[in-house]
């Protein structure tokens, strides 16, 4: 978490997984409220689990920052939103690569960002899905013209290679791990994935 901090992260996404709503299982609350304790970095805590409602109040309280649910598990989204805000927190909106982007889209107003998986969820180290840009594109294109302030985060399979793509679509925040815990250098790495992301090119 330093490392990355030093060399200039601008936030740590945190992934959370159940075993249900993806086949793998991850770090959870008591991690989140230890890196609480070493970091001053925004925390985002993406729950890929099942039932988030049930952890909103526990993750807020170990200190996340925004709180990212998925669609998918979430019947109303407006509710969970307020819900995470209650506590002081961002919300977020999750949504898989098979998963159209209407569904959050009519949720944006109660929103502070949109995460569109690049992957499907539940394991590191995939390659990104490139029908991803359309998406985002859609999205961006539909917060512009409702003018809102949401943020778009793309997490999976971004690298120094495709952050031009993801940036040109209109992503605000990009998410990558491999393609940055994979290199030696942090610092250059952070800084060539932003300088892409931001230029476009």
């Amino acid at each position: 978490m330093r490392a990355v901090e030093a060399a200039g992260a601008d936030v740590i996404h945190f992934d959370v997984m159940d075993g249900h709503f993806v086949p793998n299982i991850s770090i959870g609350i008591p991690v989140l409220k230890s890196v609480r304790a070493i970091t001053r970095l925004p925390l985002d805590a993406h729950l890929m689990i099942e039932n988030p409602e049930r952890y909103v109040e526990a993750f807020a309280q170990a200190g996340a920052d925004l709180i990212s649910v998925h669609a998918e598990t979430c019947a109303d989204l407006p509710a969970i939103a307020a819900r995470i805000r209650e506590h002081g927190v961002h919300a977020s909106v999750a949504i898989n690569p098979e998963t159209s982007p209407e569904c959050v889209l009519a949720a944006a107003e109660h929103l502070d960002m949109i995460l569109v998986m690049s992957v499907h969820p539940g394991f590191g180290g995939q390659e990104f899905i490139p029908e991803s840009l359309e998406k985002v594109d859609v999205i961006r294109r539909a917060l512009d013209r409702r003018a809102l302030k949401v943020d778009i985060e793309v997490d999976g399979g971004v690298k120094v290679d495709n952050a031009a793509e993801v940036g040109r679509a209109g992503a605000d925040i990009l998410v990558s791990g491999s393609g940055i815990f994979g290199q030696s250098d942090y610092a250059r790495i952070v800084a060539e994935m932003r300088r892409r992301a931001e230029r476009g090119g």
